[in-house]
């Protein structure tokens, strides 16, 4: 059984430590391929270092909302020549997050659509963070058809979870699945079509409910696998088999 994490940041500080030890863990629980977003440009060359160096790792290039303070005026011609140099397999992590107020929505909204147009340049799919702002992502995403991509962590309503799929995109679902008091997001992953749904760690970020409180891994994926088949009432392999074709073919990954 294989699965792949289709968001997961192991290129952080937090796993310099063991990230070997990480990765063979996950190889040995079947987690065979990890998608792995960048956050900022000065972020980038140890990312592609670290893809390099473990197999399985994919890397995509972006500039992330939330540290828009760290982003300069160059950073979209580095993007824009970093993408066309290394042909990644999504840009991202990319979006707009009105959950943290301090940021400048103008600004975000500046990037945002400057890297919706490098995807559309070079027919890349995108990896979207998306807080609060659902329906400006959505219709900034009308203003740049790209060729689909990942929402990740969703937790928008169903009327918006068919309008991402109506755009070629999927739903990422990860360790807040495993949480008793996700009502709606367990209401979601029952409602949704499994061939909307990829799994996602974001580690070391929103970890699992076992590991409440601790630094999450992508070792962890298979507990939400376990919490989707579960909530599902489907088996625990077809669900891995179908979210695992479903981040294929986002990714185009053969």
């Amino acid at each position: 059984m294989e699965m792949i994490d289709t968001h997961c940041h192991i290129d952080v500080s937090a796993f310099d430590k063991d990230r070997q030890q990480v990765l063979e863990r996950c190889h040995e629980a079947g987690i065979t391929r990890l998608m792995i977003p960048g956050i900022m440009a000065s972020t980038w060359p140890s990312l592609k270092d670290i893809c390099n160096q473990y197999s399985g790792l994919f890397p995509a290039y972006g500039l992330h909302p939330v540290y828009l303070e760290s982003h300069s005026r160059d950073d979209i011609k580095t993007l824009d020549q970093w993408l066309q140099a290394e042909k990644p397999v999504a840009v991202g992590e990319i979006g707009l997050d009105y959950y943290m107020e301090n940021l400048d929505r103008d600004r975000q909204q500046d990037l945002f659509d400057a890297q919706l147009a490098l995807a559309q340049t070079y027919s890349l799919p995108v990896i979207l963070h998306v807080r609060k702002s659902h329906h400006v992502v959505l219709s900034t995403l009308k203003r740049y058809p790209v060729k689909g991509g990942i929402c990740h962590a969703f937790n928008g309503s169903l009327e918006q979870a068919h309008q991402y799929l109506d755009m070629g995109f999927k739903l990422g679902f990860g360790g807040m699945l495993t949480f008793e008091r996700s009502h709606k997001l367990h209401r979601l992953a029952k409602q949704l079509p499994l061939d909307a749904i990829v799994l996602e760690t974001d580690a070391p970020d929103m970890t699992v409910a076992s590991h409440h409180g601790e630094r999450n891994s992508p070792e962890y994926l298979p507990e939400a696998l376990d919490a989707l088949a579960i909530l599902r009432n489907e088996d625990r392999e077809h669900v891995a088999q179908q979210t695992t074709l479903n981040a294929e073919s986002v990714f185009q990954l053969s």
